[in-house]
């Protein structure tokens, strides 16, 4: 049973420019969990790693338009350590994708099993098409992980289907689209009910309501980046329908609270929860 889970920052981001007309948000996070079970420590994403930082992998263009903080106090690692923890303690990485800034941190962590998908893991390692091989930096995973390739079972999750373990707490909820083998990650609550991080699914917290909202630089690069259209929208609509039937507010016996990566003020309002 999770015995604690904890928010953390692993990159801070000031997009410059306002990608379609509308200025986007001024302050964009990586959101990440670090979650303390038993006989396990998962991180779920993890942002920039220190390499990243200390050499700008990431490239001159992604820096320019996303104008990260660079910030070595901000990686999963340094967290971690910070907390008392040991880098060997951190046991299994589960990614909601390999975009350069969701899995920065892995070779940070190289005794860590990292949990993904086989079809994000096949189009990180063998890209197909300009969305792919400008997704990915190969470099975050030089290091050869302890790759868990998860595939399509026959779990199933509050209405979504073949949802893989990482543990009895901790799910991959497939919601690709976005990529070819993104997942949503579901995190039991020591006090009950579910955290999902919901990685890029979405990008605005308005995103999970109905009707949904979005700013419009931010709905433009979703469409610029996405690999799957039909897919991503209709992942949008199932998580929508989760948050209204499962949200904090719908009263029910499993409630989830739902947060996707980016969104500054989902990361504000849990950051200081613990539980």
């Amino acid at each position: 049973m999770t015995s604690l889970i904890r928010h953390l920052n692993c990159a801070t981001m000031s997009p410059r420019g306002t990608m379609g007309g509308r200025i986007t948000p001024t302050r964009m996070v990586c959101h990440s969990l670090l979650v303390e079970g038993p006989n396990s420590l998962t991180l779920v994403d993890t942002g920039f790693g220190t390499v990243d930082l200390e050499q700008k992998r990431m490239g001159k263009a992604f820096v320019g338009l996303m104008g990260p903080a660079l910030d070595q106090a901000e990686t999963a690692a340094s967290q971690v350590t910070a907390l008392g923890y040991s880098i060997d303690d951190v046991t299994d990485i589960a990614v909601t994708h390999l975009d350069l800034d969701h899995a920065g941190g892995l070779g940070d962590f190289p005794n860590a099993k990292v949990h993904v998908f086989a079809d994000e893991l096949a189009a990180a390692k063998h890209p197909q098409g300009p969305k792919e091989k400008n997704r990915y930096i190969q470099a975050q995973w030089a290091h050869n992980p302890l790759w868990v390739e998860h595939r399509v079972q026959g779990d199933s999750w509050l209405g979504f289907e073949s949802v893989a373990r990482v543990s009895d707490d901790v799910l991959l909820v497939p919601t690709r689209g976005h990529t070819r083998g993104h997942v949503a990650v579901a995190v039991r609550r020591p006090s009950g009910g579910w955290f999902l991080h919901a990685g890029d699914a979405y990008f605005s917290a308005g995103e999970k309501e109905n009707p949904p909202t979005c700013p419009t630089g931010l709905s433009v690069f979703q469409t610029l980046v996405q690999v799957d259209k039909k897919a991503r929208l209709a992942n949008q609509d199932r998580l929508r329908s989760l948050h209204a039937e499962h949200g904090p507010a719908a009263g029910t016996a499993e409630p989830v609270t739902m947060f996707c990566a980016h969104d500054a003020t989902e990361f504000d309002a849990l950051v200081d929860v613990t539980d």
